[in-house]
């Protein structure tokens, strides 16, 4: 057996991964043991999981692949920086101590870590390789994918150079096709209007999006004339007059909000129409932006399937177009787009690529749901909740499912602890908050009073998957909640607009208000029940109930802080929110009060 260790660090979401012949065993990210939201550190504590999980030591791997390649990224560091001299000395002289003293000779620190992580020495390591980070992006979305062959396009911020890259997938093989490079960026493009808007790059780009539908595309015409040259095929330049990041410590500066006609909001300032127009008009070039460079590559390449990777595939809204507009048979989406999923795709990539293993698609998913994280004993659950004075009752498979689907729908909010944590960004029904769709104060009360964050975030729904095309217009699965669509006409009613801007999100759109956002659409996760049956006989059981086989699904955490990964973090998590009820496996947990 072959033994693969895949690792991304030292930019944002840090993970590791492993992989034995070629399937992906166990994939966890850093933030979710450390509690550090995008944790970038050195793994240290995912890898140990990861072994654990799998029963090896560190000298039972047979390689361990990192996820870029150092040297190139500081090549690309010092030569931006040369190019624009002598402006950006500050940010130079800020970079360069930890890169002279760390990321210069990343080779010699991994040794380092990996060695002090089980007490041996550097000698006894096994081989460490490096991978180029858009190959780790590519690798992480066509490998597990069900797709034999197939077009791969990979869009993120930058990586050494690539900015976006475009490939071929055939069998075991990745051949790449073209690249644009840095300083052009639609990651970086849209990172810009996200730092604008007032939000943290790296983690607001999903409240920009989440804002856009409240914005009309006021700017669209400006950004298309004077930030962004994109030509028929979507290839594209930035016009970097605009623009900081190549040689500054922020995104954007006066130039940008002269043109745009305002200054930066301040981050956490009130939200008017105007920043609501530049996120909406931004979201729509970027859209026509990756439709152009899909439709191109269906054309170059002649291939029926696109598979996607890099941090702009989480954009579920530009997702939902290329699956409507884009002319592919089949769209795949790495669930863990982002740089978390290049320790899946660095290790992939050395068992497909490096060793030249042959490859058989899983048909049905090789990402195994996304559940790939750790699991916890119902023993570890009843101490978490009695430790911290809830009442705990345990119930068995149908009794609990019951009780559950009634308390939702009498529309109380459950926290629903089960199984294996999932990997990456998104909670798909183990690490979950669940509430009634048909509430229309759920959305805002979900918001503001547990998760304490932005009202005008709106939340998926989870349905059950032959049942998605009743209630949304979409016909394909979507099981990693990577597909905006919009909600299906006949579930819709007629909705008198209360106020404006935000106040929009009062007002009732659906039979499933709480997850239909201002523009009738929907980030749709559908359950199949494949890797998760119990999530799915939830949804059956509220059904049963309501007659709708549709939830609320928002990930098991609060403003600022990563998923929840043990029951214990789950308890603590409960109970400085509220919700109602808190369920862990099979325990039903409630705060004492309830019961008396």
């Amino acid at each position: 057996m072959t033994r693969i260790l895949g690792i991304s660090a030292y930019y944002h979401d840090s993970a590791a991964a492993l992989v034995e012949d070629g399937v992906i065993i166990a994939a966890a990210q850093e933030e979710r043991f450390s509690r550090v939201k995008h944790d970038p550190r050195f793994p240290a504590t995912a890898i140990r999981w990861c072994l654990g999980h799998a029963r090896v030591a560190l000298h039972d791997i047979d390689y361990i692949v990192f996820y870029d390649k150092p040297l190139l990224k500081f090549e690309r560091l010092l030569e931006t920086y040369l190019a624009v001299a002598p402006r950006g000395l500050g940010s130079f002289i800020a970079a360069m101590p930890v890169w002279m003293k760390e990321k210069l000779f990343l080779k010699q620190m991994l040794r380092r870590e990996l060695a002090a992580l089980v007490g041996t020495s550097t000698a006894d390591l096994p081989p460490l390789l490096f991978s180029r980070h858009h190959l780790s992006h590519a690798a992480s979305a066509f490998f597990p994918s069900p797709c034999r062959r197939a077009a791969v396009l990979c869009l993120d911020g930058v990586g050494e150079w690539a900015t976006t890259s475009t490939w071929l997938g055939r069998d075991n093989h990745l051949q790449g096709l073209w690249e644009i490079h840095f300083p052009h960026s639609l990651g970086l493009l849209y990172s810009a209007f996200t730092y604008y808007c007032g939000f943290s790059v790296n983690s607001g780009e999903y409240k920009l999006m989440g804002l856009a539908p409240y914005g009309e595309p006021r700017y669209a015409q400006l950004i298309r004339d004077e930030l962004i040259d994109v030509k028929d095929d979507g290839t594209f330049r930035l016009n970097m007059r605009y623009f900081d990041y190549p040689h500054g410590l922020r995104m954007t500066g006066e130039r940008f909000e002269r043109l745009l006609g305002r200054a930066r909001r301040e981050p956490e300032s009130g939200l008017d129409r105007h920043y609501m127009d530049a996120a909406r008009s931004i979201q729509q070039v970027t859209e026509e932006v990756v439709l152009r460079l899909a439709r191109s590559l269906r054309q170059e390449t002649g291939e029926r399937s696109l598979c996607l990777a890099g941090g702009v595939a989480l954009n579920c809204v530009a997702n939902g177009r290329l699956l409507r507009e884009a002319g592919y048979e089949t769209l795949w989406i790495q669930p863990a787009a982002g740089d978390a999923g290049g320790a899946i795709g660095a290790a992939l990539g050395v068992w497909h690529e490096y060793l030249g293993k042959d490859r058989s698609p899983n048909p049905a998913d090789g990402m195994h749901g996304a559940l790939l994280g750790p699991e916890f004993s119902e023993a570890e659950s009843r101490e978490a909740a009695t430790s911290a004075g809830l009442r705990v009752q345990r119930l068995e498979d149908d009794a609990l499912l019951q009780e559950v689907a009634s308390r939702l729908a009498a529309g109380e909010v459950v926290g629903w602890f089960q199984g294996a944590m999932e990997f990456g960004p998104r909670a798909l029904g183990n690490r979950s908050i669940l509430g009634d769709p048909r509430s229309p104060d759920m959305q805002r009360r979900i918001n503001l009073k547990i998760k304490f964050r932005e009202s005008f975030r709106p939340f998926a729904p989870a349905v059950l998957a032959e049942r998605c095309s009743d209630w949304f217009d979409l016909d394909e699965p979507s099981p990693y909640m990577l597909l905006v669509a919009p909600v299906a006409e006949a579930r819709r009613c007629e909705a008198e607009e209360a106020g404006t801007d935000l106040d929009r999100l009062k007002v009732a759109r659906s039979a499933i208000a709480a997850v239909t956002h201002v523009d009738y659409s929907a980030r749709i996760q559908t359950v199949d029940g494949r890797y998760n049956p119990r999530f799915r006989a939830l949804l059956e059981a509220f059904e049963r109930c309501t007659g709708v086989p549709v939830l609320v699904n928002t990930s098991f955490n609060v403003r600022g802080e990563p998923v929840v990964c043990t029951p214990a973090e789950a308890v603590a998590c409960f109970l400085k929110t509220e919700m109602d009820t808190l369920v862990l496996g099979n325990l039903l947990a409630t705060r004492v009060a309830e019961s008396t």
